[in-house]
């Protein structure tokens, strides 16, 4: 294969080149006309969700409101058109990897800058008011928990109820057996009887102020259950949010005041307390037996029956203990939330707005990495091409027709002045032929 065939190939494969770079420059002048305008609505789209986010942040809705969010929406919109008319134009035309590092890192601080102050704001306009519904029912769900848990606490309190009427039959069985002189051996409603009612009595009020908390408790959880009832509603109804959250807000109150008194109806203090005076407060009577053999055993019965009663109170005592070292309900407030702070709150919820949002504001990044591999497919394919093979047919009539303007201006061309002096021609005979020189034009 000769030297010249190989250039000859060559040449051919850089005309494909230039010919391919041709046709990516004519593309590109093609999207060159309308690229302006995408990036300028998309710059109007995103400053009108940032402007319907800014305003839910804003309490107020006067003139000087409505002012300041149009004002910051109007200054994203043209940040966003500037920044990123820098980046389609610069990032492409530069070579060096220093140079496109530094736009690169330029680029990827500007983004974040931009879903700083625009692409929250969007999220929150794409799913601000879902987002503060997602928050009303969390809080209705940790209120339920929290009412539920107390209510169980409650309950368990009001079971010392059976703890307390078993003891207090106790010691009414231990009176009776008494009576008939099967403790003591005396027969009869003596002192130790009277040991045995005091503290059957003791218990049997105890056991009355307990039986008089079911009802309110009761009362309590079914109040309870009825404001959850609303606040659910409240989640899902038509409107506007805010009013709902307003509504919200009142019933979660009136809520954390019934879980509060729940708590407080729990007779597990009491029943502990209860128990602790039962064997420290004993009134002893006077020892009524005739004979001191008879008060011996009066005073003997006596003793064991305030061990048992010691016993039965540490029981009872462990029991209220027991359901006071229950895990309490969970501190439930609510904290009404803005549209933006909710949708930060739940990110992960709304994760396809999240994304809408921050592709609105980051799309011209990847028209940038096109516009960057474009151009450097152009610049490879006219690699080792010269400037006259780049030139198209209109770009040569163009600099034809320059060169014979400049030409035409600047006049024909003047006759080199003369050097040396002409020997005069010598007169030749009339008639005489003039033979010219051999390898001269005549």
């Amino acid at each position: 294969m000769s030297q010249d065939q190989t250039d000859t190939r060559l040449t051919r494969a850089e005309a494909r080149g230039v010919r391919a770079a041709r046709e990516l420059e004519g593309h590109l002048t093609w999207l060159d006309s309308f690229s302006g305008t995408a990036l300028g609505v998309l710059s109007v789209a995103s400053g009108i969700y940032t402007y319907l986010g800014v305003s839910s942040l804003l309490d107020e809705n006067g003139a000087m409101s409505v002012f300041a969010a149009i004002a910051y929406s109007t200054a994203v919109s043209v940040g966003i058109f500037v920044f990123w008319s820098y980046m389609l134009r610069l990032f492409p035309a530069v070579r060096t990897t220093r140079a496109r590092t530094g736009l690169m890192a330029a680029m990827g601080l500007g983004s974040l800058a931009i879903v700083a102050m625009s692409s929250w704001l969007n999220a929150a306009a794409l799913a601000g008011s879902a987002a503060v519904e997602q928050h009303l029912a969390e809080t209705v769900q940790d209120y339920q928990a929290a009412l539920e848990r107390a209510h169980e606490i409650a309950l368990t309190g009001q079971a010392l109820e059976r703890d307390v009427a078993r003891v207090r039959q106790s010691f009414e069985d231990l009176s009776d057996l008494e009576a008939e002189g099967a403790l003591s051996g005396l027969a009869g409603r003596g002192a130790v009887f009277r040991v045995l009612r005091q503290k059957a009595a003791e218990l049997t009020a105890l056991e009355a102020q307990i039986a008089e908390q079911t009802p309110l408790v009761d009362t309590a959880f079914t109040e309870g259950n009825t404001i959850l009832s609303r606040m659910r509603a409240l989640t899902v109804e038509p409107g506007s949010v805010e009013a709902r959250s307003v509504e919200f807000s009142e019933a979660a109150v009136r809520l954390q005041g019934l879980i509060t008194q729940l708590r407080q109806l729990s007779v597990a203090p009491l029943v502990e307390r209860a128990a602790q005076d039962l064997a420290a407060s004993v009134v002893l009577p006077e020892l009524d037996s005739t004979t001191a053999q008879g008060r011996a055993d009066q005073s003997a019965t006596i003793t064991s029956v305030l061990e048992v009663l010691a016993q039965r109170a540490a029981t009872l005592e462990r029991a209220a203990q027991n359901v006071q070292s229950l895990q309490p309900p969970t501190d439930v407030t609510y904290t009404p939330l803005s549209a933006a702070d909710a949708v930060i709150l739940y990110a992960r919820n709304f994760v396809p707005s999240w994304a809408g949002a921050i592709a609105i504001d980051l799309l011209p990044m990847v028209l940038v990495f096109i516009l960057a591999i474009t151009h450097a497919a152009i610049r490879q394919g006219r690699e080792g091409a010269g400037v006259e093979d780049t030139l198209t047919l209109a770009e040569l009539r163009a600099a034809v027709t320059a060169l014979r303007e400049v030409e035409a201006v600047a006049g024909p061309p003047t006759a080199p002045p003369a050097h040396t002096a002409q020997p005069a021609a010598t007169p030749r005979p009339e008639g005489e032929e003039v033979t010219p020189l051999k390898g001269k034009s005549a």
